[in-house]
């Protein structure tokens, strides 16, 4: 098998699956499998917890109603073991509480029942793109600055080097792959705190403060990496550079 043409991967991608209805677990599985990628599919949450302990899918797709530890739950799991993992919620067509909830808990996407396989599928590929960008496309104009993500460096306009702490460059990457999409202070606090932990409630706040003065045209007036009030931040890419 092999994953996406030009992703520049030796393996397929891998997708975790948890569903606790075992028809439409196999029904995923297979098809997902047909499509090139290695899947891996539970019926709860500790088949997916012992999977996270020796290794970090690509995506995780989370049915919502789980017996015992719900989606929710293992959403944040998830999100705190691995900032770079994708993850879809499924749930009952109308359940807009569930969606909202899903997004909050760290999801990228959300996906109603019934759905049809070939939607699914486009958004399933939409997410492993933002999260796990193709080889040529793995570097981000950030402001006056591109971040490149595979080098793990941050340049200026005339490709001179800005130093980055590890949990700056973590911060950075988290904006690139959740372009216009506002992010919560805790959320991004507990996924780049991995290196570099802060006693002070508002390091987040600091950390985009340090960023902006190496992006920004104008660290006064930012247009990059914008405040969105009562949320967090929220990365906007230029216009043509999305």
């Amino acid at each position: 098998m092999v994953g996406f043409e030009g992703w520049g991967m030796s393996s397929s991608l891998h997708i975790a699956i948890v569903e606790d209805e075992t028809f439409q677990r196999r029904l995923l599985s297979d098809f997902l499998a047909d499509q090139g990628f290695r899947v891996s599919d539970f019926g709860g949450g500790a088949g997916l917890r012992a999977l996270l302990e020796r290794e970090l899918p690509d995506l995780v797709l989370l049915d919502v109603r789980l017996p015992g530890e719900d989606g929710f739950s293992l959403a944040r799991h998830v999100r705190g073991r691995g900032p770079q993992v994708g993850i879809m919620m499924v749930s009952a067509a109308g359940e807009i509480v569930d969606r909202v909830q899903g997004l909050e808990s760290g999801a990228d996407d959300y996906v109603a029942k019934p759905f049809v396989a070939r939607e699914l599928l486009a958004r399933v590929r939409s997410v492993l793109r933002r999260v796990r960008p193709p080889a040529g496309a793995a570097r981000v104009r950030m402001g006056r600055c591109l971040l490149d993500l595979e080098q793990r460096e941050l340049r200026d306009a005339g490709g001179a080097p800005q130093k980055l702490s590890a949990s700056e460059f973590d911060l950075l990457r988290i904006f690139a792959a959740h372009p216009h999409r506002p992010l919560e202070r805790d959320w991004l606090m507990q996924v780049t705190s991995q290196r570099e932990r802060s006693a002070f409630d508002r390091a987040i706040d600091l950390r985009v403060t340090r960023l902006r003065r190496k992006i920004e045209h104008n660290p006064a007036s930012p247009l990059a990496i914008r405040t969105v009030r009562g949320v967090g931040y929220m990365f906007v890419p230029e216009p043509g550079e999305e």
